[in-house]
């Protein structure tokens, strides 16, 4: 196809509203209803060929053919691993979300704050099935690429080590929401591994199509816990981590149990009456689902027993935690919001947004630039 005709192509399905999240785009060209209804037909669970279980879809180098880490790696559908599997078990929330052996706690957090918003998290993870009746092996969800919304789907062939998922997987056994769309995230990027690395505004994005900003807590506004609870309220996406100063700091665990160079989720924030004041809390989460803060206002401490009127305070070893506001900006370096764009505000209350999209190619020598450590060189 010329370059003319890809551009009115292009145009025309756009126009059709193609690319939006109600008619997202498949990726690969596969389509789920038509795949779903084949597999009704022939009686055949879906075997995925453009993304096969196989030693490629784990990874390249660490993950790759021949690694270790990838020794006595089977692949099993739910139904292979539970007696009754459900896709999401009493709603997605939060706490479904606990890493594997890869570290993608990047986009573990991301997740996790995507669970806040029930609306946001229908879109990427439609509600259309199930380990039910029209079971047949075939899952799929929606993401924000290069401007679009796509559709990718996958089989529920989970890479499994140990009778024990590899990766992500739910605190609930018999849930696999989680672990399925770490996987269809991981086709879009190519592998399991290529999810290794990389920022929370990454993920955000790709979940809401939204406008991303950084706060840095060095020097943080003034207003930046009213930024945050303003966010929450609006649906937004946020995260935080702990900067490093070296190799050996990644996810090296503090005295208080935080863990540097690791990306948290921020999963709220409230002011308390603590003994005659206002406090401000913040809470957060660590996709481990474990390893929380132990120092004010974390689970089981005495801060807990002098709060008047409501109290927000949960005691569980689920990850999540809370800690004072003072002490939040002391040890985190940053914060990531993720503003949700229009299509994905249903309140009409909000204030409105106008957007405007522009496409382009990056050229070398004139539009590309290198990665982040060389954002000069040209590719």
């Amino acid at each position: 196809m010329s370059g003319v005709a890809s551009r009115l192509a292009k145009e025309r399905a756009l126009a059709a509203g193609f690319g939006t999240n109600a008619r997202a785009v498949p990726f690969l060209n596969q389509r789920f209803e038509d795949l779903r209804a084949e597999c009704a037909r022939s009686g055949q669970l879906f075997c995925d060929s453009m993304f096969p279980a196989s030693a490629q879809a784990l990874g390249f180098k660490e993950l790759g053919p021949g690694s270790y880490k990838t020794r006595g790696v089977t692949w099993k559908r739910p139904t292979e691993l539970v007696s009754n599997p459900e896709f999401v078990l009493g709603g997605a929330t939060r706490t479904d979300i606990c890493q594997g052996a890869l570290g993608d706690c990047w986009l573990l957090a991301a997740i996790a704050s995507l669970t806040l918003n029930e609306f946001v998290m229908a879109r990427v993870v439609p509600q259309d099935q199930s380990f039910g009746d029209d079971y047949a092996g075939i899952f799929h969800f929606q993401f924000w690429q290069f401007g679009e919304w796509v559709d990718v789907v996958v089989d529920d062939r989970l890479p499994v080590k140990d009778g024990e998922l590899l990766f992500v997987h739910s605190a609930e056994n018999r849930e696999f929401w989680s672990a399925l769309l770490e996987k269809a995230y991981a086709k879009l990027n190519g592998c399991y591994e290529a999810l290794s690395g990389g920022t929370t505004t990454e993920g955000f994005e790709d979940f809401t199509g939204g406008i991303a900003e950084n706060f840095d807590l060095s020097q943080p506004p003034s207003n930046l816990f009213h930024i945050l609870q303003k966010a929450l309220e609006a649906g937004a996406l946020l995260g935080c981590s702990i900067d490093i100063t070296s190799a050996a700091d990644s996810e090296a665990v503090t005295r208080q149990k935080l863990v540097k160079g690791h990306a948290y989720s921020l999963t709220g924030a409230v002011e308390v009456n603590y003994r005659g004041q206002k406090e401000k809390l913040v809470r957060v989460r660590n996709p481990w689902g474990q390893v929380e803060w132990t120092g004010a206002w974390s689970d089981g401490s005495s801060e807990w027993n002098y709060v008047q009127g409501d109290c927000p305070h949960a005691n569980a070893e689920d990850g999540e935690f809370w800690m004072s506001y003072k002490d939040f900006c002391r040890h985190y370096s940053r914060i990531e919001v993720c503003t949700l764009t229009p299509d994905a505000i249903l309140d009409d209350s909000l204030k409105h947004w106008s957007t405007a999209k522009y496409d382009g190619t990056w050229r070398r020598g004139s539009t590309a630039g290198g990665c982040r450590n060389h954002p000069c060189m040209a590719t």
